[in-house]
């Protein structure tokens, strides 16, 4: 983070000031007294679990300069505000519009942010790798790790904003209306990216529809004269060029012949991985640009997440011919993302256990129907897909009957909450042990070490809270008898 005293984390946060107003905060920003060093702010979180007050002695002892808490703590420099979790985004807004304020022309942060039902982790991962490169040097891009996404995490990730930052990539998370609109006012981005509307937590909004409108306030969260990329493909995203403020570019991405970036000629390989080529329209000029690109990424669905990161690259400078060949060249860089592990044993292991929807569950069942082909066995170990509210019986049974006309070849059902997916299952046709349901990660673990055999493709998928990426870490981990004999 930029240095601030303590009377300027005072006034930007509207906190009261329990310190020397000259104590100054020369390090990160933590919420984890573990983290805590020398200059460090510790901002003191209350949990449902651990308090962050019962921890910032702890902080302040490892060379934390300053504490953001939500009362007095006798001895320790603190600025007291009412709601540390705001004061934090206060905070976060207050660094940027500064680095934004006091930086000119093209040495100013370009600040995107991505959001949609899915693939917003891959999209920021392909994000950070395209544009390294034209950052110049890994410490001017800010790209998080994993899915700091939510109004914490996307804080935190907004603190380590500097000077030398010329690219913050972020991921903005929702689970009811008005999060979005929350976290652009923090990071307001320079290009905006709607990837698609699904279901995906529609327990808390009730509907798709409202699951749409919650999407669509990026569209007007962008800075004045910014940039809105969106997704041709999906009929709601597509429908939000309709709200963009006048000033605002709109780029389109997809497979339909108007989007402005496209794919055309998809294949797919025996391991999964699509190839196609990436068509980009000349804006006031005849023909198009046109780039092969070969993804090492595992299913065919990464194609639409590919375009949209190609699409912001090329919004903001980047030629075509290097967006298809850093593409080409990207990785998975978020564990339990659709991860492939080849066994010494000869078992292919796909782990795609952090988060699960119908849209995501079904394309990650494609994707290991065609790298299981005809000549290797597929296995299917699904665990529930959180927060569908009423019509997760349904969603759940319609995934049963999927993995049936998909021909998987076994079906392993991991809890209770998923159990409607066997039901499914067994409703659609599937017979004797072809679908199995276990009451726990226990008995599937003992399941599969026992029956799994060289050959198989094993793909492990579920929401993040039924706790399949342990299962999905033991098989990825698992040795053959001759290795663990060594």
């Amino acid at each position: 983070m930029i240095e601030l005293t303590a009377a300027q984390v005072a006034a930007a946060t509207g906190g009261r000031l329990h310190a020397d107003p000259d104590v100054t905060v020369t390090g990160a920003v933590t919420i984890d007294s573990r983290d805590a060093g020398p200059g460090t702010l510790f901002v003191a979180l209350p949990g449902e679990r651990v308090d962050g007050h019962d921890f910032a002695a702890r902080a302040v002892e490892a060379g934390a300069a300053l504490v953001l808490a939500a009362r007095e703590l006798d001895g320790l420099p603190t600025v007291v505000v009412d709601d540390p979790r705001a004061a934090l985004g206060e905070l976060a807004r207050h660094v940027l519009a500064t680095v934004r304020n006091t930086s000119t022309g093209a040495e100013a942060p370009k600040v995107v942010a991505v959001t949609g039902s899915v693939g917003k982790t891959t999209t920021k991962d392909l994000l950070g790798q395209l544009l390294t490169p034209e950052a110049g040097h890994e410490s001017a891009i800010i790209v998080p790790k994993g899915s700091f996404n939510n109004e914490i995490g996307l804080p935190l990730t907004v603190l380590r904003v500097t000077a030398a930052t010329r690219y913050l990539v972020l991921e903005m998370g929702a689970d009811r209306i008005g999060n979005i609109a929350y976290l652009t006012r923090i990071a307001p981005p320079d290009v905006g990216v709607v990837l698609a509307v699904g279901v995906a937590h529609v327990g808390h909004f009730g509907s798709v529809e409202a699951i749409a409108k919650t999407k669509a306030e990026m569209v007007s969260g962008v800075v004045d004269g910014g940039s809105v990329v969106l997704n041709a493909d999906d009929l709601r995203v597509a429908a939000m060029a309709s709200q963009v403020a006048p000033g605002t570019t709109v780029q389109t991405f997809g497979t339909i012949p108007s989007a402005d970036v496209r794919a055309e000629d998809i294949s797919v390989d025996g391991a999964g991985r699509a190839s196609f080529a990436l068509r980009v329209a000349r804006a006031g000029q005849d023909g198009e640009q046109r780039a092969d690109v070969a993804l090492q990424l595992v299913g065919p669905h990464h194609v639409s997440n590919a375009l949209a990161a190609a699409t912001v690259a090329l919004r903001l400078g980047v030629p075509v011919a290097d967006v298809a060949k850093r593409l080409s060249s990207a990785k998975a860089l978020s564990p339990h993302r659709m991860a492939v592990t080849e066994r010494p044993d000869g078992v292919t292991v796909i782990d795609d256990a952090y988060n699960a929807n119908p849209d995501s569950m079904k394309a990650a069942l494609r994707a290991l129907a065609v790298m299981s082909g005809r000549t290797r066995r597929s296995v299917a170990v699904l665990g529930a897909m959180l927060e569908l509210g009423d019509g997760s019986r349904a969603a759940h049974d319609e995934i049963g009957r999927l993995v049936v006309r998909l021909n998987i070849k076994q079906l392993i059902v991991v809890g209770d909450e998923a159990y409607h997916i066997h039901e499914g299952a067994m409703q659609e046709g599937s017979w004797g042990s072809e679908s199995i349901f276990v009451p726990d990660l226990d008995a599937a673990r003992a399941m599969l070490d026992e029956s799994l055999e060289p050959g198989d493709v094993v793909l492990v998928k579920s929401s993040l809270g039924a706790g399949l990426a342990e299962l999905g870490d033991h098989l990825s981990m698992v040795k053959t008898t001759e290795d663990n004999n060594k």
